[in-house]
């Protein structure tokens, strides 16, 4: 964890403020899960830096060993550990394991960072100001997305760079949806087992409907023109084809849109194992 005291904060607060935004870098419990990723990030020599956006403290792990390259690529985590059981919200939404950010240290085509939703992996003292609707009903809200947003911001300002490749797993390809669609700098979008059109998702899965949240199949034709490749288990029984060709099926050009289904995969095995041949056929399908 990268902590900072003394000179050193105050001169990160005053350049962060004249930035717009602030690195939180105040002393912090850990959550109960947060050592988890944290070992991972630690195997292979990440840097872990929480960033404050908006009302939100979102913990991101990055990788930026490659100063001056255009690319960033960002790693969206999925929605974690929503409910507890059928009828009863979890109370906390923190993932149990660290699946995304494994795909994200395979990930060798330059700087790379992994990004935290809203109220994920704060400590209980800290969680117990977070509305559960962040990740329930409105887990791909206005809230959400905005907070991703000056995230992005930031994390594009430290690597240095001028473009993102977004890479969303589960609902975190949802949110890369909804934020290639109000930035200019998002190159290509990759999604794996993404629910593109929730609607379509909760009436198939017989749960409430998400009525406070956005809908990445509603953005699906303004972002048409983006390189973007979505992966589909062939053995998911959560997340299906039908989630991504209602999505594709809102826009009016899909050239630039390429369906992966991946035999043998489901919603979370075994994605991880497969994952760098997977990302370089997405290179070769996407292109430069």
């Amino acid at each position: 964890m990268i902590r900072l005291t003394g000179l050193a904060l105050a001169f990160l607060a005053l350049s962060s403020l004249v930035a717009g935004y602030w690195i939180s870098a105040r002393d912090r419990d850990l959550s109960s899960w947060q050592h988890i990723p944290d070992a991972t990030a630690e195997a292979f020599g990440w840097d872990s830096v929480w960033i404050e956006a908006g009302p939100f403290d979102l913990l991101s792990y990055r990788r930026f060993s490659e100063p001056g390259t255009e690319l960033l690529s960002v790693y969206l985590e999925g929605d974690g550990f929503p409910w507890a059981t059928r009828t009863e919200i979890s109370e906390d939404p923190t993932p149990r394991v660290d699946r995304v950010l494994k795909l994200a240290v395979q990930d060798k085509t330059g700087n790379t960072a992994y990004l935290a939703r809203p109220c994920f992996y704060l400590p209980a003292r800290e969680l117990v100001s977070c509305d559960p609707d962040i990740w329930t009903w409105a887990r791909y809200g206005e809230d959400v997305v905005a907070a991703l947003d000056l995230a992005l911001d930031r994390l594009k300002a430290d690597a240095g760079a001028s473009q993102l490749r977004l890479i969303g797993v589960s609902g975190g390809g949802v949110l890369a949806a909804l934020l290639a669609a109000r930035r200019n700098d998002v190159m290509s979008l990759i999604t794996v087992t993404g629910n593109l059109d929730h609607e379509v998702w909760t009436t198939r899965n017989g749960v409430t409907p998400m009525h406070d949240s956005l809908n990445a199949a509603d953005v699906a034709r303004d972002i048409q023109h983006i390189p973007q490749v979505h992966f589909i288990g062939g053995d998911d029984a959560n997340v299906m084809l039908a989630d991504v060709e209602a999505y594709l099926g809102r826009m009016s050009d899909t050239s630039h849109s390429h369906v992966i289904v991946v035999p043998g995969q489901a919603h979370v095995c075994c994605w991880v194992q497969s994952w760098q041949p997977l990302l370089g056929e997405a290179e070769r399908l996407m292109g430069p």
